[in-house]
């Protein structure tokens, strides 16, 4: 199953989100099979403010296992979290569906 994570950090958090930044990489690179796009949400001044995930699971257990797992979502960056299911169609320039 993929999985559109949209999610958004909470109002003054740029400064932790890059403490934690280091982390979250770590995190993702350990689960580089399961994302198959990820990167940040920027604001009209070009700072991060969230992020976008397009990741692959076998279900939504295991989604939240990785986000109970995410520096981002355990250190309280992420405060508004939305998880979708999609179908994943092209993935690099190639159908898959």
């Amino acid at each position: 199953m993929q999985f559109l994570i949209t999610a958004y950090d909470g109002p003054g958090m740029l400064e932790k989100r890059m403490e934690v930044r280091e982390r979250h990489l770590e995190n993702m690179k350990k689960r580089k099979g399961s994302v198959l796009c990820a990167g940040g949400l920027l604001d009209e001044e070009g700072k991060m403010k969230g992020s976008v995930l397009v990741m692959d699971f076998p279900g939504r257990e295991q989604l939240d296992e990785y986000l109970n797992t995410e520096p981002y979502y355990v250190e309280k960056v992420w405060t508004d979290v939305k998880v979708e299911v999609m179908n994943v169609v092209i993935l690099n320039h190639e159908r898959v569906r």
